[in-house]
């Protein structure tokens, strides 16, 4: 499944937040979005998933305006794992989890046997099956961005978007999630995901879109947009990008913030 955007512009009210967005993802591949706080990254995913209305632009999705479809078509299409989310009742992580096949199931229908089934899997594919039977809201943040992660797996998307998926996460979890993540676009999925880490560009992106401050916009691969001019420009921090060579000629590029200007 192909996600093109055109030309985009949103905001709230009369204020316009990102412009001029124009971007391409296909299937199998991830495109990381880096920025600092307050470029539009979180808008930018509002608008893809038509909570926010577009000044301009168009999202298509195959070839088709996303803009007239209904939520269920959209919901079958797009998944979305947010920063962070806390549910008013005391549901298990089971059944938050199973909650993802919202989309597949009638209005008055509940969860058949095939639903339960995937949602299952999903639990054990994350390797969160020891939090199964705990309820959602006594558990760590990091979990419960696990749990997040699981139910939008269990949406069966084409198309995954998720806004900061490591926030929160130990060191550990942090390379799970992005081993996760390399995995899905293998099978096929197309993913969107943003970071406030540069070396997350690196490690799993196809490619990579840097948002700044006063509608600058730039997508390419890692090599040529996660550069030290163009972090130094966004963060206002200097940083030297450093290429460790591991084995087998195998090298890893990393981003090494300097304490000193």
């Amino acid at each position: 499944m192909i996600l093109n955007i055109k030309n985009l512009s949103c905001g709230y009210g009369a204020k316009t937040i990102v412009s001029g967005i124009s971007l391409t993802v296909k299937s199998g591949e991830v495109l990381c979005i880096l920025g600092p706080n307050g470029a539009g990254k979180t808008t930018l995913f509002k608008a893809i998933l038509r909570f926010l209305k577009l000044k301009s632009g168009e999202i298509r999705i195959d070839n088709e305006n996303i803009s007239n479809w209904n939520r269920k078509k959209l919901a079958k299409a797009i998944g979305y794992v947010p920063q962070a989310h806390t549910t008013p009742f005391p549901f298990t992580v089971r059944d938050v989890v199973v909650m993802g096949r919202t989309a597949h199931i009638g209005t008055m229908g509940s969860p058949s046997r095939k639903d339960i089934e995937i949602s299952e899997n999903n639990i054990e594919m994350l390797g969160i099956s020891y939090l199964k039977d705990k309820i959602y809201t006594e558990i760590s943040g990091g979990e419960r961005q696990m749990v997040l992660i699981a139910r939008a797996l269990t949406q069966e998307p084409d198309i995954l978007i998720m806004d900061e998926p490591t926030s929160n996460l130990d060191f550990g979890n942090q390379i799970r999630v992005l081993r996760q993540i390399s995995k899905l676009a293998k099978k096929g999925l197309t993913i969107i995901m943003t970071s406030h880490f540069p070396d997350h560009a690196f490690l799993c992106s196809t490619q990579v879109a840097l948002l700044q401050k006063g509608n600058k916009f730039s997508v390419g691969n890692a090599d040529d947009i996660v550069t030290e001019k163009n972090l130094k420009e966004a963060y206002g921090v200097n940083v030297k990008i450093i290429t460790a060579s591991l084995y087998n000629g195998y090298e890893i590029k990393t981003c090494l913030p300097l304490m000193e200007d």
